[in-house]
């Protein structure tokens, strides 16, 4: 039997699996004939297909790379949890936080979409329950038709569904590609966000370049994050389908055939996000990071982010309008191109109740003031815990199944 005489019958039949069948019962010969298919309906075979294809594909390939990024961004979380960076929000400077913070998120967001992605995993189901769902041709063949389903469905791993019609209920598989889908999102955010850290007038990281790799065909001194980009691009062709996961969730009473051709292509998600995983992990290791130039940017607008600190200090002794009086200094600093703390010091002579309140500030505010370098908050606590949580979760996926029983 060959794939071009399957085909060959499908051009007969009209129908793939009736044309397996066929072709298969011709090989094993009058005895086994009769009893190939015999009580299965075409979904019990290709949506426990599904379940079999899914698992395998997550199991050989897709979930590894992903535990391997996030060993990747756990190792940069530690390296570089206690460099500085300002903090940015809609796009402009914030507060100061750590460059390992910034990956923290990441290791995060990646860990818990892993999770995610194995709870979903353990979900896919298979069935062997007949045209409607019912049992209806097994229960002539065998007694106990549910525990025949238990039984053959064992063999493969999988456990069969409470109830279902002639297809599985489209909920595991909903959301198996939903964790997949925003696991894909994670990957672009991450990708976005080095992109525009690699921005000319920020240079805070750069995508290692090959020694001859030329960036632009007309100016060489280009060097573009382009695989940044790559992933992002991926995901933007991909992510949409999620649609159509969605719209396959509908299927008319029993069963009708409106997936048919739009969950075909489905499968490509877990090729995607496996090309974007694997770019990743080798442009993760070899990300350079520019201390001196993070250095540079939060020394930038120093004197207007320093405004919270002065604002949550002011509050903190009883200012009154701990928030505007901040605001109003933070105008003149930008307006006048001075420092905050000067203005601070001018003003006082100026505003009473703002002078007798930061009259009463300690010696310990006063130098966070003059040099506000560590308002670092817990960033680095926040980054050193969170790479020590998913490293010790990395440890124990790693630990074979047996050894942990044992």
């Amino acid at each position: 039997m060959t794939p071009a005489a399957i085909a060959q019958e499908e051009e007969r039949t009209r129908h793939a699996v009736r044309a397996l069948v066929n072709c298969l019962a011709r090989e094993a010969g009058p005895e086994l004939a009769p009893w190939i298919h015999l009580g299965a309906t075409s979904s019990d075979i290709t949506e426990t297909a599904r379940s079999l294809q899914y698992r395998e594909s997550l199991d050989g390939f897709l979930l590894p790379q992903l535990v391997e990024l996030l060993s990747v961004w756990v190792e940069l979380t530690e390296r570089e949890a206690a460099t500085p960076q300002i903090g940015r929000t809609h796009g402009q400077h914030a507060v100061p936080i750590t460059f390992g913070f910034t990956m923290a998120l990441y290791v995060e967001r990646l860990g818990e979409r892993i999770e995610e992605l194995r709870r979903a995993r353990n979900r896919l189901v298979g069935k062997l329950t007949g045209a409607v769902g019912a049992y209806n041709a097994l229960s002539l063949l065998v007694d106990d038709p549910q525990d025949f389903e238990r039984r053959v469905l064992a063999r493969l791993g999988l456990e069969p569904t409470p109830v279902t019609s002639q297809i599985l209920p489209p909920e595991p598989f909903a959301d198996l590609f939903h964790a997949l889908t925003s696991t894909f999102g994670v990957l672009a955010n991450f990708a976005d966000d080095m992109r525009h850290l690699q921005r000319s007038e920020l240079g805070e990281v750069a995508e290692a370049v090959e020694a001859e790799q030329v960036g632009s065909s007309t100016m060489p001194h280009k060097r573009n994050p382009w695989n940044f980009e790559h992933v992002k691009s991926l995901w933007k062709a991909h992510m949409p389908r999620m649609m159509s996961v969605y719209l396959d969730q509908i299927s008319e009473h029993q069963r009708d055939l409106t997936n048919s051709a739009s969950s075909r292509f489905l499968v490509e998600l877990f090729i995607a996000l496996s090309e974007a995983t694997d770019r990743l992990i080798g442009l993760s290791r070899r990300l350079r990071v520019d201390r001196a130039r993070m250095a540079a940017n939060l020394e930038l607008e120093q004197p207007l982010w320093v405004a919270e600190p002065l604002y949550i200090l002011l509050a903190r002794h009883g200012h009154p309008q701990a928030h505007e009086a901040a605001r109003r200094l933070a105008v003149r600093v930008r307006e006048e191109g001075v420092d905050l703390f000067r203005v601070l010091q001018a003003a006082r002579r100026e505003d009473p109740e703002l002078d007798r309140v930061a009259g009463a500030f300690d010696e310990a505010e006063w130098a966070l003031l003059e040099d506000p370098r560590s308002y670092l908050g817990k960033a680095e606590a926040q980054a050193r815990a969170t790479a020590a949580r998913w490293r010790a979760r990395l440890a124990e996926w790693r630990v074979p199944a047996t050894t942990k029983e044992g």
